[in-house]
């Protein structure tokens, strides 16, 4: 086998003495990061669940209802390059913090809300908060484990954890739901900010500041309502349509704002994003990858839940279990693939095969229909879908932060959540669409009766595995044709101050 892939030195050159503290503090570290990226993550399924109730007790309307989850999405989507850059520039241990402490407030307020609009309010500011948390805790793992000899094992947890944290959010969402009450999904971020912080202040070290702090306030406008515009106008189409007026100048508008963002950031002194950072092969082909799996997974939870509901009768409780096995196969790949394979193969192979084995597994789940079991039909299509989604997780994550140095790690680590979240929010347009469409293709050439209105349904959820199929497969070509198959090389580490 070539040495292309072999375990080299450091690329910033310095001695195990010279990083982020002992080697058992590195890994103690890390359970703090896992811990905030697990709230972060679950928060986008865990009120899903809790919705229906939270509605019934607040008295809104199934048109206002949307936007409990898009008011969250937005903020966290437009405003998260600015938080990997506040972090990059003022400290990511102070920026975490930070995120911590204003999640867990806005989770107060949210849970004890006694009106929709106190409780919209809570979900912008906690998108706003974890938009500073996210890129932070990222970026804090890639500058604190930079060797060679750890980095894999520990961008593998931590993908895990990311990749888990959705599903564990559906399961948690029905416990809470059902055994307290939809308020606890919120107060529980209490809990898990409560640990992180504790955690935070005991083992982050200080960062040394060596030069002052500068802002690029146009390229931060510019972006910020360009992801808004993005991400509002996919949101807008789901209640409207794709001829909607605001909905197409929503997204236009975001698409020209980009363009015009990508020039300003060439001739800005200190651009918000660096475009070195996007421009190597091996870290864009990353984004790319994070993008159209943050597209595919869609499909995953959304109609998996909604066919394991609505269509066989499970309890929300039942349905978060359900996602138990692909959470199983995410864990194992994630935490596997890093050491055993990545060396060994590269990362172009890693995840162009992730692709197509989840892939393989949404292809089996198309095949569901209103007697399907679950050992048989279900089980064995989640299983794939969590190897294949932990292999692409976890080398994506690794390569996107690939050879960054310390002051652009932060941005760097936002572009991972930005392109993820964009990718869910377009899916959710254009898969919502798939599935409304597929309903009444079927309807219109069925006789009406109450099992052609289950079956439609049905119709609906496989469809939109199909198209998930799709997209994983277009990711598999994408990456294999993009992304280099040379060795990950490790960002460099953070210059701190000593405890």
């Amino acid at each position: 086998m070539s040495t292309t892939f072999d375990r080299g030195a450091p690329a910033s050159g310095k001695t195990d003495s010279g990083r982020r503290g002992s080697h058992a503090v590195r890994w103690w570290v890390l359970v703090v990061l896992g811990v905030a990226q697990l709230m972060v993550t679950l928060d986008a399924t865990v009120v899903n669940i809790a919705l229906p109730e939270a509605q019934h007790d607040l008295g809104f309307s199934d048109g206002s209802r949307q936007w409990v989850i898009t008011g969250y999405a937005l903020a966290f989507g437009s405003l998260l390059l600015l938080g990997g850059r506040l972090g990059d520039l003022f400290g990511r241990r102070t920026t975490f913090v930070t995120g911590l402490i204003g999640f867990a407030a806005a989770s107060v307020v949210g849970g004890a809300a006694g009106s929709f609009d106190i409780l919209v309010a809570a979900r912008v500011a906690q998108g706003l908060f974890a938009a500073l948390l996210a890129p932070a805790a990222l970026s804090l793992l890639s500058v604190t484990f930079t060797d060679p000899a750890e980095r894999p094992k520990a961008f593998g947890i931590f993908s895990a954890l990311s990749g888990a944290g959705a599903a564990v959010g559906l399961l948690l969402g029905g416990m809470l739901t059902e055994w307290a009450s939809w308020r606890w999904v919120m107060y529980v971020n209490v809990i898990f900010a409560g640990v992180a912080l504790v955690g935070a202040l005991l083992l982050l070290a200080k960062p040394a500041v060596t030069e002052r702090p500068k802002i690029d306030i146009p390229g931060t406008v510019v972006v910020s309502a360009a992801l808004f515009g993005i991400v509002y106008g996919f949101a807008h189409v789901e209640s409207t349509s794709w001829t909607d007026p605001v909905a197409l100048g929503s997204m236009i508008s975001g698409v020209v704002l980009l363009a015009v963002f990508a020039w300003l950031e060439l001739r800005v002194a200190h651009p918000l994003l660096p475009l070195r950072v996007v421009l190597d092969r091996t870290r864009g082909g990353s984004f790319l990858a994070v993008f159209v799996l943050g597209m595919g997974m869609f499909s995953i939870f959304l109609f998996l839940t909604y066919y394991l509901e609505a269509s066989i009768g499970y309890s929300p409780i039942e349905a978060g279990l359900s996602f138990l096995p692909m959470v199983g196969g995410i864990v194992a790949s994630s935490t596997t693939v890093p050491s055993l394979l990545l060396p060994k193969v590269g990362p172009k192979v890693v995840v162009s095969a992730g692709f197509l084995v989840s892939a393989s597994g949404m292809a089996l789940l198309t095949r569901l229909t209103l007697d399907s079991g679950y050992v048989a039909d279900i089980m064995p299509g989640m299983i794939l879908l969590g190897l294949g989604i932990g292999a692409v997780m976890t080398t994506s994550f690794q390569g996107a932060t690939a050879g960054v140095h310390h002051e652009d790690a932060g941005v760097a680590s936002a572009l991972i959540n930005t392109s993820q979240q964009v990718g869910g929010s377009i899916s959710t347009a254009l898969l919502t669409t798939v599935a409304s469409s597929a309903a009444t293709d079927y309807l219109s050439s069925h006789k009406p009766s109450a099992l052609t209105a289950a079956q439609a349904g049905v119709e609906s959820y496989t469809a939109t595995l199909a198209w998930g199929a799709g997209i994983f497969v277009v990711g598999a070509v994408l990456t294999a044709s993009l992304m280099p198959n040379s060795a990950l090389a490790p960002s460099e580490g953070e210059p701190v101050i000593a405890h």
